[in-house]
């Protein structure tokens, strides 16, 4: 089965809308979560992500719509999940709440972050996806998100792959990031493709977002 696999969105519409025109035939798409946070399209996101794939779980601004004080620490993650309150609807929210932290794609495991409950919202790092190994024995593969940093890596058979971040990567590439699995074969293609970071910046300034909100994606 060939799937497509998002994650970490973040609201930004224009990032989402061109990497699901850009994915080649897929049989389902799924998303390792953070649907909302940080950019201006909370509500169109979600309902783009709920109507296009099968399964999503619950990243961790998912998670906190209710609660962006929890965030006040970081300026532009605290305006992003403040927006998405006030913006998404009781039932929005509701859905964002019900999200599971993990579920089972086909052979595959899907999660957010860590896999290991204990560690929910651990970062893991591409040169840390080796020490995943114990969690996958019921696998033929993981797919994370959270990091924002597109890899992929075959440890002692598994597949592991962080497909990176639709709506804002963070490693040095502007450029929206998905990635297309097939179970039968175990192999995955990482792709890439530019969309327009200026309507993302435009309309960052007349919500009043900060500002680096907008431009950060123009380094990726």
């Amino acid at each position: 089965m060939r799937i497509g696999l998002i994650s970490d969105v973040h609201g930004n519409l224009p990032a989402l809308e061109t990497v699901l025109d850009d994915m080649p035939p897929v049989e389902q798409v799924v998303c390792a979560g953070d649907v909302v946070g940080y950019n201006p399209w909370p509500r169109e996101c979600l309902e783009r992500v709920r109507e296009t794939c099968s399964v999503v779980v619950q990243g961790n601004h998912d998670r906190n719509v209710e609660t962006p004080a929890r965030y006040e620490h970081n300026e532009m993650a605290h305006a992003g999940l403040q927006l998405a309150r006030e913006e998404l609807t009781d039932e929005q929210r509701d859905w964002l709440a019900a999200l599971p932290p993990r579920d089972d794609v086909e052979t595959y495991r899907l999660v957010h972050s860590h896999p290991d409950p204990e560690k929910l919202g651990r970062y893991v790092r591409p040169r840390q996806f080796s020490k995943l190994r114990p969690y996958l024995d019921e696998y033929d593969g993981l797919v994370l998100g959270h990091t924002h940093v597109q890899h992929e890596a075959m440890v002692d058979g598994r597949l592991i792959v962080n497909p990176g971040s639709v709506g804002q990567p963070r490693d040095n590439d502007p450029r929206a990031a998905y990635a297309v699995l097939d179970t039968d074969t175990n192999e995955v293609e990482l792709r890439r493709v530019e969309y327009d970071i200026d309507r993302v910046i435009t309309r960052v300034e007349e919500l009043g977002l900060p500002t680096r909100t907008g431009t950060r994606l123009l380094s990726g």
